[in-house]
């Protein structure tokens, strides 16, 4: 397998697209039908079925939003390092966030992108396992069998399998000056900063913070990315109620662990994994 250094750079190429279902599944196409190669980045001006976490879509006007979807080979990669790959996609979408809202720009566990206490956009990946056997899935919702899929990568590690390729897909609030009332809590970069952005160019600005973080853990180790991600992580430190099936608590956000679950500490600490405990925000 190629060393990453011998491996194309992130956004190369990089291809424009009018509109699309979901810029993971023309990635994931483009995957299957031995089209795509490693740094292939699919930005679409528009999406209609965006993916997102357990099942949901994101909606937003045409022009509105940053929607980018990346092609890896994780070739210097193992399977227990699937969160790790998670992390520094989320890393690498807050990097980019900050540098135009500002420091209260936080991670919210798994992966999605907050400012103060909205969401401004987030990350879904989906792997290519040749194995049989899919795995639960896992991702994140601010957008949206040759091999097996998974969707939920960082929490739960297939024990055999050959992974083959991640499609990374992220989706940012640029330019939506407003948002239906039905949302819970989103916000754009517009919004924060009262200026219109051209949405093609930061995904290209993106793509390349993507590929320092990626290089970076490929050929440092997870620790840089692993302390920044906890570093940014929202709500640490702080109480914050959650719910779990019927049971709801309260509890301080202690950290993220290095294999992805989310530790917190009331009158007992407590490790969720992703899918098992509700934020009530």
């Amino acid at each position: 397998m190629p060393h990453p250094l011998s491996q194309a750079s992130i956004g190369s190429p990089f291809i424009e697209l009018q509109s699309v279902d979901s810029t993971n599944n023309y990635a994931l196409e483009r995957v299957h039908a031995g089209l795509a190669s490693h740094g292939a980045a699919f930005f679409s001006h528009e999406q209609v079925a965006g993916k997102g976490q357990r099942g949901k879509t994101w909606v937003a006007e045409k022009n509105s939003s940053l929607i980018l979807s990346v092609v890896i080979k994780p070739a210097a990669l193992s399977l227990t390092q699937l969160f790790q790959l998670s992390a520094c996609a989320a890393v690498s979408v807050y990097e980019f966030f900050c540098q135009y809202a500002g420091d209260e720009t936080t991670i919210k566990w798994p992966n999605d992108l907050y400012w103060q206490d909205r969401k401004a956009g987030g990350v879904v990946i989906e792997n290519v396992i040749s194995s049989r056997q899919s795995v639960a899935g896992s991702g994140q919702s601010a957008i949206g069998n040759l091999q097996s899929e998974d969707r939920s990568s960082h929490i739960h590690h297939p024990s055999s399998g050959n992974w083959q390729w991640a499609v990374i897909g992220m989706g940012i609030n640029i330019n939506q000056p407003a948002f239906d009332q039905g949302l819970k809590n989103p916000v754009s970069l517009r919004q924060i900063t009262g200026k219109e952005s051209d949405t093609m160019a930061l995904a290209k600005e993106l793509c390349f913070i993507l590929e320092k973080n990626y290089r970076d853990l490929v050929e440092k180790g997870f620790d840089q990315i692993y302390r920044a991600y906890n570093d940014h992580l929202y709500k640490k430190g702080q109480l914050v109620r959650f719910k779990k099936n019927s049971r709801s608590f309260e509890a301080t956000v202690q950290k993220v662990t290095e294999q992805g679950t989310l530790l917190v500490q009331h009158t007992i600490e407590e490790e969720f994994k992703w899918g098992e405990v509700e934020w009530i925000v």
